[in-house]
This record gives structure tokens, C-alpha cells and sequence, in this order.
């Protein structure tokens, strides 16, 4: 199970790599997002990001909920890790 846990962990951290990615190449504007690899960022992020973005509106026309989905992914990694501690016992990594 604790195996399973760290895979887990991993897979979100890379997740959240591909998240930071997105939001630094929205800074760029002639990015065309129907192009590869750009579409592939944005179909994976996307449905992700939809239900945060229907629950924080744009502000000043900023978009706040990359910000809340980096959050949110980075307290359910701290929490499989602390799941993953108590299994074995000792430090995972």
C-alpha cells in the first residue's frame, strides 16, 4: 500500500510541474495552445481546472484558480505522505 501511496505522491508532483508550466506559458502570448506540445498541457489541465475556475471568478483579469488547484494538489500530496509515514513506520523518502 505504501508503495502505491508514493506513486501516487510522484504522479501529483509531476502533475503539478505540468500545472506550473501552463501558468508560466500564459504569460506568453503568441502561444498557439492548438499546437503540440501546448495542446497536450491544455488537455490535461484543463478538465482539471474547469470546476476551480467556475468557483473563483477572474479578477482584474487575472485567473486565481491555478492558484487554488496548486494548493489543493500540494495539501492532498502532504496528506498521502502523512498516510504514507504512519503506514511504514518510518520516513519514506
Amino acid at each position: 500500500m505504501t508503495e502505491a501511496l508514493l506513486i501516487l505522491i510522484k504522479l501529483i508532483g509531476f502533475y503539478r510541474l505540468i500545472l506550473l508550466g501552463r501558468i508560466l506559458l500564459t504569460w506568453l502570448p503568441n502561444i498557439n495552445w492548438y499546437n503540440q506540445p501546448f495542446k497536450f498541457i491544455r488537455d490535461i489541465t484543463d478538465p482539471v481546472l474547469a470546476p476551480f475556475s467556475r468557483l473563483i471568478p477572474t479578477i482584474g483579469g487575472i485567473d486565481f484558480s491555478p492558484m487554488l488547484l496548486f494548493f489543493v494538489l500540494q495539501l492532498l500530496e502532504r496528506g498521502l505522505y502523512s498516510i504514507a509515514v504512519s503506514q511504514s513506520g518510518q520516513s519514506v523518502f
